[in-house]
């Protein structure tokens, strides 16, 4: 169930472990989505030795190739650089200096990639039967609920992947459920209540405006996969409306131009409302907006006078081209670093929403001067209050809840908070914890 990278820093070294079981004998991957904390270590477990179906919805399988091989390129490159500079300095680095996977590793994965459709029933070996259920936070995410049957015996276990909002644009809410035996849930926010999508809105357009004002560029570190088409919904609505001035926007990410046309393509996964603006106002072709895509393209944008919105990757500012643009700007009291998504401990984009006064970027040190803002109402991930109502639905107790995929003090108070409000039984496995369902 998933095979993704590990994007903490402290956590790095698991991405070169080896992997806990045999690869040789794995069966099949079944996969929720297309984030690299989800799918990013796919590469390596081929290359290792799998060769199996990987299971997904269509929009994911495409997604994932377009992100797995973005990803080899940037292993790649990272690793020559660091070569370079340990080289020149005359030291050795904490990781090795080779790529964690090449672009012939990802290349390697595709065609194991199985498309299936939401609600229909995959058939894992004799026993295990899988199906797929939108998820509600990413396009063609999913929860899957397998049916696990022993003789006459039969379990119910449903993973969660990471659990969507509701009444988001764009994507339909999450699939409920009434029953589980076992369930397998993320809580990446499920310590604390968000702000709402449309309050996080209203703050992004405060943003543009008071940074249009001072003469700074709006610089937002964002993921190439919903958050940055997201926010070209929001500003295509916001300059249809006149709330912002007409600045000229830059998607200055190859990798989220990509995923853009993949939402073109399967309206099907898209809400109502996303399918008509489609078809009048398109989000992904207003006037000013800019899909960059060559180096020299993006180096431009730096000598535009004026100011400008740009959107490039990472989103955790740990690679891509959002390191250039921080350079540019992260200096300039005028300017706007603002982060619209989860931060992952000990990443670049973290230390600087901490109030780090000075930062390490490529190499180099540079003063943290503009302005930084974080809104959490873009997260695509739902809070804790929006967990709790997934878990509602569910109309007997089940066996057990394993809370996952949240920073650990997180995920224990989530757990503590479902068993108190629910009697239930809880736990927090540690990392490969084994449990014997019986």
């Amino acid at each position: 169930m998933d095979c993704g990278i590990y994007q903490e820093r402290e956590l790095k070294p698991r991405n070169w472990a080896p992997f806990p079981v045999n690869p040789r004998h794995v069966n099949a991957v079944l996969l929720t989505h297309a984030h690299l904390d989800h799918c990013g270590l796919l590469p390596r477990l081929v290359r290792e030795g799998f060769h199996g179906p990987v299971y997904c919805t269509s929009p994911t399988a495409e997604i994932a190739e377009i992100i797995l091989l973005d990803s080899a390129h940037i292993l790649q490159e990272d690793a020559e650089f660091k070569r370079r500079r340990h080289e020149r300095e005359g030291r050795r680095g904490p990781y090795p200096e080779i790529p964690l996977y090449t672009a012939e590793d990802a290349q390697a994965c595709i065609p194991l990639f199985k498309a299936v459709r939401y609600g229909e029933i995959v058939n894992i070996g004799e026993n295990i039967q899988a199906t797929f259920h939108d998820a509600g936070h990413v396009l063609g995410s999913s929860m899957i609920k397998l049916m696990v049957r022993r003789h006459d015996d039969k379990r119910t276990i449903i993973f969660s992947g990471d659990i969507g909002r509701w009444n988001k644009p764009i994507l339909r809410d999450p699939t409920v459920f009434e029953h589980a035996d076992y369930i397998v849930m993320e809580s990446t926010y499920g310590g604390e209540s968000t702000e709402k999508v449309e309050e996080a809105a209203g703050k992004l357009a405060e943003i543009v405006n008071i940074t249009a004002m001072d003469g700074g560029n709006i610089v937002i570190p964002s993921f190439a996969l919903e958050r940055s088409q997201e926010i070209l919904y929001y500003l295509n609505k916001f300059l249809l409306e006149d709330r912002i001035p007409h600045l000229m926007v830059f998607v200055d990410s190859p990798m989220a131009v990509s995923i853009t046309e993949v939402f073109k393509k399967h309206p099907e996964f898209l809400d109502e409302e996303m399918r008509r603006l489609l078809q009048e106002n398109s989000p992904f072709e207003f006037p000013g907006l800019h899909l960059v895509r060559t180096r020299d393209e993006s180096k431009a944008i730096n000598h535009i006078k004026g100011s400008v919105i740009i959107t490039a990757g990472s989103g955790m500012c740990t690679g891509g081209r959002i390191k250039h643009h921080l350079i540019t700007n992260i200096f300039r009291a005028e300017s706007t670093i603002l982060f619209v998504g989860y931060q992952a401990a000990g990443t670049l984009g973290r230390q600087i929403i901490e109030g780090s006064q000075e930062v390490r970027i490529l190499g180099q040190h540079y003063p943290v001067k503009a302005r930084v803002a974080q809104l959490h109402g873009f997260s695509a991930h739902g809070d804790r209050d929006e967990l709790l109502k997934w878990l509602s639905s569910i109309q007997k107790r089940p066996r057990q809840i394993f809370v996952t995929h949240g920073e650990p003090e997180t995920s224990r108070r989530f757990a503590e908070l479902v068993t108190g409000k629910t009697g239930w039984e809880t736990s927090v496995p540690h990392y490969q914890d084994s449990v014997i369902l019986e």
